[in-house]
């Protein structure tokens, strides 16, 4: 192939994983979109992989379907790193690999993380079990993101650890009514079962009297983890770690009005509209980027 024709497809598979990002409608993508171009590029190709993996477990399917397409992109990743992918999404990753020696392992736990959603039926039987799946689905995001942040990974990977659990909780109790209504159960059962809550039937579950109390204690770990992660920031360079700051206060947000409308109206959506999220993007322009850049 000559290098005008590998040059071309790196610019479509630049593109494809920027409309993956921009068309996702993701409140990281301001986060994302401030980064100097080559992290940029690198930090959306690994947001669209994320995205892709993510919606095989989500869209339409059995459960044999799906596990068979992660296989596929777990194939996919292996021939990447061999330098013969086949995919746009994973061709739009061959340049941050070799910049920023982006970790294989980390996009195989993403996957093998994404493999418990795909299940026809998902609980989390101990709360080590429901942390082993954040650190897949979200911490090894957080690691990936560190490499292409160009931080230590003494220092990164506290964050890394950290923020990727609270924001994995945030998400797991903002979607408990959307997850319970096709059979996602993500709190773990021993925490159900301490107040006697059967697991068996999800929607059931998130109506039991005294499910709301194992919200609270499930938002009190997450309270922590965003602490962890504020302690953990402050041995960064914040300039450097901005995107991770934003994309934490976004969810501290989210995460307030969850705990302001409590675990008795799941029905209830609760999201930033987007005065909010200007508002956020603005702030930290203005305190960490340059005037005019």
């Amino acid at each position: 192939m000559s290098y005008a024709a590998i040059n071309m497809k790196s610019c479509h598979a630049l593109e494809h994983v920027t409309a993956i990002v921009r068309n996702s409608g993701t409140s990281f993508y301001w986060a994302m979109r401030i980064l100097p171009a080559q992290k940029r590029n690198a930090i959306y190709a690994v947001y669209a992989f994320c995205r892709e993996v993510d919606d095989i477990a989500d869209n339409p399917g059995t459960e044999q379907e799906k596990l068979q397409k992660l296989e596929d992109w777990r194939a996919e990743i292996e021939r990447l790193f061999s330098g013969k992918p086949q995919l746009s999404t994973s061709i739009a990753l061959m340049d941050p690999i070799k910049q920023f020696s982006l970790c294989k392992k980390s996009f195989l736990a993403v996957i093998e993380g994404v493999e418990n959603d795909a299940l026809a039926s998902v609980r989390m039987p101990t709360f080590l079990a429901l942390e082993k799946y954040c650190d897949h689905v979200a911490c090894a995001v957080g690691r990936l993101s560190n490499q292409i942040f160009g931080i230590d990974k003494a220092v990164g990977e506290p964050v890394a650890e950290a923020l990727g659990q609270a924001l994995q909780l945030t998400n797991i109790l903002r979607d408990l009514y959307e997850d319970a209504k096709i059979d996602r159960l993500y709190v773990p059962t021993e925490m159900l079962s301490e107040y006697n809550i059967p697991s068996v039937d999800a929607r059931l579950a998130i109506t039991h009297p005294s499910f709301p109390k194992v919200c609270d204690e499930l938002a009190s770990i997450a309270r922590i983890r965003y602490q962890d992660a504020e302690q953990a920031l402050d041995q960064c360079d914040r300039k450097t770690m901005l995107p991770a700051i934003m994309m934490m206060q976004n969810y501290q947000l989210i995460f307030n009005k969850l705990l302001k409308r409590g675990w008795t109206r799941l029905k209830k959506p609760v999201s930033l509209h987007k005065g909010q999220k200007l508002w956020l993007l603005m702030r930290y322009m203005r305190i960490y980027l340059p005037v005019g850049l």
